[in-house]
């Protein structure tokens, strides 16, 4: 059989060479295709539902939210298993789907059985979905250089500018905030106050609740004129919420303010982002959607940072805390850095024992087409670009250049034999 395959390679040599040099190119195009990344994916295939609701125990969480959660999501099709988590004001389901369902269907199957356990939930309780990325999705992460500004400045600069800019980026499922303090208005009630006036916590929440809302009004019609009536009431500053009436006193209003103090603050938190030990700082994490190629996430990204920095503030600079491009592109230089040495390697054995430059050239050609072809099968069976496949290709160019030489050598020296028993002399 190897015989055949052998003469009819030989009769046909122009197209063996087609064939070596289609599947080079074709090759060529799988590396271009082909998502790349440092580190390969082993994460579950899964789909994360997280709720919240603040100030419940978690005992309280489990029995009013992760049971029906969990209870209504079981029988989606291709389910594994689901696992739950609560803790104190949040809720973790874990969907964990078979490897060969899609995620995307796995996410809509989700939502529909969302919909319908909706109905069994706390009235003020939703669930979402996660960001569709995966565990080792987290593929840069930034922090902000703002001297002049301080943390809850930084903050509101990251989530209401940076992020949502970094989010439409193609490949980009989520940019994470983290450091810094959430702004919020902070009402001080003192209790002996509302029993003075007779009034309660709700009381001061509803007052706050309806007097930040914004309400239409119908079109008033005046000779060839329209008008729209609206009423504007959203809260803009601390002295709106001081004057907001909570109920009436010899019609008196009572305001906020006559009950305790208004003051911009900080929301809980329950740690911090050093850098360095330098002190806090403020940034994001930008998470890679599932199936994406992450050098060129990354690439994407940095570009819109460069937009994004031209509208920051004055002194307010990026910083970047962690890429993994440059891992990315050690990997790829290694296995660069491997074919070339290889073949210059081998090169210089084949000369040197052979003394047969079409010999040497032979063995080169192969390890380019080997690797076009591995990198043909990684495309079609899925698999990416990364530091365990690129390490396989880079240890079998080895085996391909061994296997090479010894089978040239071989050729090399039947050639010689039949040549002297043609011609002895």
């Amino acid at each position: 059989m190897v015989e055949k395959i052998i003469g009819i390679a030989l009769k046909n040599r122009v197209i063996v060479l087609l064939i070596a040099a289609g599947l080079f190119a074709w090759g060529i195009y799988s590396i271009k295709k082909n998502p790349i990344d440092a580190i390969p994916d082993l994460s579950v295939n899964q789909v994360i539902v997280f709720t919240e609701w603040m100030g419940r125990s978690p005992q309280v969480m489990e029995d009013q939210v992760t049971y029906p959660l969990v209870s209504n999501l079981q029988g989606i099709p291709k389910v594994k298993n689901i696992r739950a988590t609560s803790m104190f004001g949040m809720s973790f389901v874990y969907i964990i789907f078979e490897d060969d369902a899609d995620i995307y269907w796995a996410r809509t199957r989700v939502t529909e059985r969302l919909n319908y356990a909706q109905n069994m939930l706390p009235k003020e309780v939703v669930p979402s979905l996660g960001p569709d990325g995966t565990g080792v999705g987290h593929i840069f992460w930034y922090h902000l250089e703002a001297p002049q500004m301080d943390l809850g400045e930084q903050r509101a600069l990251q989530d209401w500018y940076i992020k949502f800019a970094l989010q439409n980026v193609p490949g980009v499922a989520e940019v994470a905030s983290y450091g810094g303090f959430q702004k919020q208005y902070q009402i001080v009630i003192e209790p002996h106050k509302l029993t003075y006036y007779g009034l309660t916590l709700m009381d001061v929440l509803k007052a706050v609740k309806s007097n930040n809302n914004d309400v239409g009004g119908r079109k008033f019609e005046m000779t060839d004129m329209a008008y729209i009536i609206r009423g504007l009431g959203y809260i803009k500053n601390i002295e709106d919420i001081e004057n907001i009436a909570v109920s009436m006193r010899n019609s008196i209003p009572i305001k906020i303010k006559d009950l305790g103090s208004v003051q911009m603050g900080g929301d809980l938190r329950l740690g911090i982002f050093d850098m360095n030990g330098t002190g806090e700082v403020v940034g994001g994490i930008v998470v890679m959607r599932y199936g994406e190629n992450a050098n060129q996430v990354i690439s994407d990204v940095k570009a819109k940072m460069k937009e994004v920095e031209k509208g920051l503030p004055e002194g307010v600079t990026f910083k970047v805390s962690y890429d993994r491009s440059t891992l990315i592109g050690e990997a790829v230089d290694s296995v660069k850095d491997t074919l070339i040495e290889e073949m210059i390697t081998m090169s210089i054995v084949v000369l040197i024992f052979l003394f047969n430059w079409r010999s040497a050239l032979i063995v080169i050609i192969q390890i380019p087409v080997s690797v076009a072809i591995g990198f043909i099968l990684l495309e079609a069976f899925g698999i990416s670009s990364n530091i365990m496949s690129l390490t396989g290709i880079a240890l079998a160019i080895g085996v391909v250049v061994d296997d090479g030489i010894v089978m040239v050598e071989n050729s090399y020296r039947h050639i010689s034999e039949a040549q002297e028993e043609r011609d002895p002399s």
